[in-house]
């Protein structure tokens, strides 16, 4: 091969994979590899249907077989090295088929370990020594260095480092032995909980996603929000957020739902008139909180149902309401925003009618109705993501526009496998972390440091949550900072007074702000690719878009919101903290009817503080306070209007 050949080849192979969690390298696959990687990609979500429906394999085995999968497509679709990914193909596909290798091995071989009274031999340590190893370099590879630095730190505390710690952080350690025996064969380590989620409802649900996307449903989502919000002021920014709001479950990702959704609603905003960095803001809050939207929430939910079994269907119902008041947060923004700058609403002929959009892809609706009604009905999550799947392709034959073919039913397979890498390698290489901490008793430390740190005081131990969620996520993606903050920070908070349910919850809404807060949002520097924004400023004005982020979850820990009280109270704090919210945006934004003084944006947070404080009396005097100042500040906009120009 030439050397002009090679560097073509070179700058070719490799590409910027934002269809997941994290941005990483990914190789463009061409050939035979395109094809192994296809049918791999199928096999493993059909297997994962199989598996999760009517097939019978112990719950160890299966997740093996769902770390083979993941780290067969994983190593032929990440490269070693992505400036020479040509080169290193061979290898990759002997780290590949190594990887599938070391999966079987425990799916045939774990029966004798029991057999021999759980002592293992040298072929089951090579076995175990290889699926770490293995582990930690896809990680890397999918995510960086960070995670499988943080995986060694672990490893390295259980095993030696431990004993030179001083006080409560001092442990002993285990043999090499032992450590390779707890990640392989028992139930806390690479194939343990963490990988269960990963096999089970993780995968389907990604899977559910691949198959409304690749039957159309994200044109139809772009389009139904055009027609419902582009009449509005400032339409097609609310169309960012309505559109974000209803993708960004789907997509599983803020990054690719920003990429997604903003190559076609940043454009349309800068068109009307807002700045790139406004516009590209906009897009980035609007789709960080797409993985807070039910129905098919983050990774993250699911997990959080299995560790606090509480029931799914509960988490998603309670997580409505904070939901919509995120998306009307941002939208209070883009709203005075559009005003401010006195923008005029998209004229109606230009706008697609609802009903056309409604008539064309109606049936889109179903296999969500589906999905909400089986777990409803008390199926279990995996159960309905499998139904919602069969449910898009019969519903897709009932619109000749969006009918699946055979074809388009085996690219939906693949697309779901290939999608569910990146989170599938995270949730694996997670089960190191979580094997260690249950292993020495880190959770219960860390939270006694936590509680030591924050006193009595809940709200202090908050903030530090949150300072700690923020430091994670300039490394981890959003489910790997959840995991982390919720083994090490929840019974802390819990300790100190919140309910399970707000503890998880705030730890979960929280491990998402790195999307949007500087100096690390891949969110915000996404979308400022896109407007041709500057990163940071772009990272800047999303933080102040999604202020939502920050103040919705004390709101978790401190009213009944998450329908932990009479339902009537949940409907006055929600009710109340809107208006707080609202009163926020015109803070920040400094106009409300009519341009606004310092004294009066001041009166106006002072208003946001009366409502979101936990106490009906001073949401009474708020609601005055906010009626009193909306009039003086529409009196003011007469008056100004009244004035020649």
């Amino acid at each position: 091969m030439t050397e002009q050949t090679k560097a073509a080849c070179d700058n070719a192979a490799v590409e910027t994979d934002i269809t997941s969690e994290a941005v990483s390298v990914r190789r463009i696959l061409s050939g035979p590899t395109e094809q192994v990687v296809f049918w791999a990609a199928v096999a493993c979500s059909l297997f994962h249907i199989w598996i999760n429906t009517v097939g019978v394999m112990p719950e160890i085995q299966r997740n093996a077989v769902h770390y083979g999968f993941m780290l067969f497509m994983g190593f032929l679709c990440y490269p070693l090295l992505p400036r020479k990914a040509c080169e290193t193909l061979k290898l990759d596909y002997l780290l590949a088929v190594l990887s599938l290798a070391v999966a079987l091995y425990l799916v045939f071989f774990e029966d004798a370990l029991h057999d021999r009274n759980e002592v293992p031999i040298l072929a089951d340590l090579i076995a175990a020594g290889l699926a770490v190893l293995l582990m930690l370099e896809i990680t890397r590879r999918t995510t960086g260095w960070l995670i499988p630095t943080l995986c060694a730190i672990f490893l390295s505390y259980g095993l030696f480092m431990g004993r030179w710690l001083p006080g409560m952080w001092h442990f002993p350690g285990v043999t090499v032995e032992r450590m390779l025996y707890r990640m392989y064969f028992a139930p806390d380590g690479l194939f343990g909980t963490i990988a269960t989620i990963s096999s089970t409802f993780v995968f389907l649900f990604v899977l559910f996603a691949a198959f409304l996307l690749k039957s159309g449903a994200g044109e139809f989502v772009i389009r139904l929000a055009t027609a419902l919000m582009g009449h509005c002021v400032g339409g097609p920014a609310k169309i960012a957020v309505f559109a974000s709001g209803l993708m960004g479950s789907v997509s599983g990702s803020a990054v690719a739902n920003t990429v997604g959704t903003g190559s076609i609603t940043i454009p349309m905003m800068k068109r009307i008139g807002f700045v790139p960095k406004f516009a590209a803001a906009v897009e980035a809050a609007a789709s960080t909180g797409g993985q807070l939207m039910p129905p098919i929430m983050g990774a993250g939910a699911f997990i959080m149902a299995q560790w606090t079994q509480i029931p799914y269907l509960h988490i998603v119902a309670v997580s409505f309401v904070p939901a919509i008041m995120y998306f009307v947060s941002v939208a209070f923004f883009v709203h005075l925003r559009a005003h401010k700058r006195g923008f005029k609403p998209t004229p109606a002929e230009e706008l697609p009618k609802v009903r056309e959009v409604l008539k064309e892809g109606w049936n889109f609706f179903i296999p969500v109705a589906v999905l909400i009604g089986l777990l409803m009905l008390n199926f279990t999550p995996t159960f309905a993501a499998c139904g919602g799947i069969g449910s898009i392709v019969a519903a897709s034959w009932l619109n000749p526009r969006t009918r699946m073919s055979p074809r388009d039913v085996l690219q939906a397979l693949a697309l779901g496998g290939m999608n569910m890498v990146t989170t599938g390698v995270i949730l694996l290489c997670s089960g190191i972390i979580i094997g260690v901490v249950l292993m020495v008793g880190m959770g219960i430390k860390f939270s006694m440091l936590i509680s030591a740190l924050s006193g009595s005081s809940l709200l202090l131990c908050i903030v530090l949550v949150a300072l700690a969620s923020l430091v994670l996520g300039m490394g981890l993606p959003v489910t790997a900072s959840y995991i982390v903050l919720a083994v090490l920070a929840a019974p802390a908070m819990t300790m100190l007074g919140a309910s399970l349910l707000a503890a998880h919850m705030l730890i979960f809404w929280y491990s998402q702000d790195a999307n949007v807060t500087p100096p690390v949002c891949l969110a915000a520097y996404s979308a400022a690719g896109i407007a041709g924004s500057g990163p940071l400023e772009t990272g800047m004005e999303s933080w102040k878009l999604a202020k939502g982020l920050y103040i919705i979850p004390l709101l978790f820990c401190y009213t009944p919101i998450l329908f932990e009280g009479a339902w009537w109270e949940v409907a006055e704090t929600a009710l109340t903290a809107t208006a707080g919210l609202y009163c926020f945006a015109v803070f920040f934004e400094g106009w409300c009817r009519s341009p606004l003084n310092w004294a009066l944006r001041v009166a106006f947070a002072a208003a946001a503080g009366l409502l979101l404080w936990p106490d009906m009396s001073l949401h009474a005097l708020g609601v005055g306070l906010l009626a009193g100042l909306y009039m003086a500040s529409r009196a003011m906009g007469k008056r100004l209007a009244m004035q020649p120009a």
